[in-house]
This record gives C-alpha cells, sequence and structure tokens, in this order.
C-alpha cells in the first residue's frame, strides 16, 4: 500500500471503469447529437453555468431552465457542441470576467438541484460526479473538476480540485483545512492532450474517492469540514491569467454525471 502525506490515504486499482455510475443524465460518446445544443446531450436541469463575461466580480449565469433541452442555450465563444463530436464544449480565456474570490475565469458548470435552487449537500450519504472528457488546449493549469464549499462557515475553498497541465499530468489538489491553509496537490495520472480519460469523484461521509481511468486513490476529510456543505463543479477553471484573449484551457465533455443516494 502506498501512503502519502495529510489527507491521502490508500492507492488501490480497481477493475470497474471510472464511470461506472449509473443514473439519468448519461451521455456516450455514440449517442452525442453534433446537430443539438449542449442541454439536448446532457442533462443540465441540474446545472448553472457561469461564464469568463459580465461586469468585474459579477460573471454572466446561465440558469438551469436555459440549459437543458433541445432549444438550449450555447455560447459559440465560451460554450458549445462541438460539430464533429457532439462534446460539450467548454473555453475559459487567461482574461475574463472573474469571480470576487478569484483570479481565474471560468466556463464552468455549478451544481443546482431539480427545483432550480443551489445544490448544498451533506457529507451524510453517497455523492459522484463522473465524466469522459478530453483536453485540447491548456496554457498552465485547468481545473476540470471540483467539490466545493457551501454554507456552513466563512470559508469559500474548495474541498477538492482536479487539475490538469498542457504535460499530461493529472493533480488532486486537497484542502487541508477550510481556512486559508493551502491544498496538498496529489499526482493521480497522466493523459496525453488530446486523449480521452474519466474521472469519478466520490464523496461519501470523511471519505472522498478519485478514480482516473479505473485507478482509485482515497483520501480522509479531516474533522473541520463537518459542518460545511459541498456541490460539486465541472468545466473549464483557467488557473492562469493574462491580458491575452486567445490563450486559455479548452475542455470537451463526453460524460458527465452527478448522482446522490
Amino acid at each position: 500500500m502506498q501512503r502519502r502525506t495529510l489527507l491521502a490515504v490508500a492507492l488501490s486499482t480497481t477493475a470497474a471503469g471510472a464511470l461506472g455510475v449509473a443514473g439519468a443524465g448519461s451521455a456516450s460518446a455514440a449517442a452525442l447529437d453534433p446537430g443539438l445544443p449542449p442541454g439536448g446531450n446532457f442533462d443540465l436541469s441540474v446545472w448553472s453555468l457561469q461564464l469568463p463575461t459580465g461586469s468585474p466580480g459579477s460573471p454572466d449565469t446561465i440558469q438551469p431552465a436555459q440549459l437543458k433541452g433541445a432549444s438550449g442555450y450555447t455560447n459559440p465563444a465560451y460554450f458549445w457542441t462541438d460539430k464533429n463530436d457532439g462534446s460539450m464544449t467548454f473555453w475559459a480565456p487567461e482574461k475574463g470576467v472573474t469571480t470576487p474570490n478569484s483570479s481565474y475565469a471560468r466556463s464552468e458548470l455549478r451544481e443546482m438541484n431539480g427545483n432550480g435552487s443551489a445544490a448544498n449537500w451533506t457529507l451524510a450519504g453517497n455523492h459522484t460526479l463522473s465524466a469522459q472528457l478530453r483536453i485540447v488546449s491548456v496554457t498552465k493549469n485547468v481545473a476540470v473538476g471540483q467539490v466545493k464549499l457551501g454554507t456552513g462557515g466563512t470559508s469559500t475553498k474548495p474541498l477538492a480540485e482536479l487539475y490538469y497541465r498542457p504535460n499530461g499530468d493529472i493533480f488532486f489538489g486537497t484542502q487541508n483545512s477550510p481556512d486559508a491553509s493551502g491544498q496538498t496537490l496529489h499526482p493521480v495520472g497522466n493523459v496525453a492532450l488530446g486523449v480521452k480519460w474519466t474521472y469519478l469523484i466520490t464523496v461519501n461521509g470523511n471519505s472522498l474517492k478519485l478514480a482516473i481511468n479505473g485507478t482509485t486513490t482515497s483520501y480522509t476529510i479531516p474533522a473541520a469540514f463537518n459542518p460545511y456543505r459541498q456541490y460539486f463543479k465541472a468545466g473549464s477553471y483557467n488557473q492562469s491569467s493574462s491580458e491575452s484573449t486567445t490563450n486559455g484551457a479548452k475542455v470537451k465533455f463526453y460524460s458527465l454525471v452527478v448522482k446522490h443516494t
């Protein structure tokens, strides 16, 4: 067994693939229709979309009612369906509108409830986010999946973030505590730029697991996070900034499923 510092507990390999989570809203590459907006291929009724546009500190947000269905929202610059393979495509430039607590622009989905309210679940139960994706371009670093802290305290930090770098290295950043003490970065795999791969993030009590192409790493969530609720995020959260609107991170999703049991 491989031991890691801080939050990491164990490394194990599973026979199951990282997309071994069933549920409504799943999409395979074969089922994707290049002629439909993202909401026609993916269940976006439980997501809102944050864009790198808007006014300073207040990015534009597209609500689930606008995203879902065959006539759902699309944006040719930041969020669209690839006409060749049907993938849900996110583009986040290095220069764009950011939230007050971040220096980085994003084209990213935020988990919502079916009634349109913001998702905000406890650590109790089993919560999963699974995806098949590929990164087309990235300048330095891009977050493609997050477990974000909701209500329960003053921290706005993520519990965990999944990062991809230009050389194909994948890292899982786990927050050491709810305050500003920083993350521990765990190397969890390497996939060449432009190649499809899968991830599965599971939160169950104080257990956090990540599967990359079926290889699972397990972590313990510190008790300091117990008062907090959580929600998932997925897309292109670019981790570099400059005055360039042409440099950035383009991420394509072929499947995206969120499930709570």
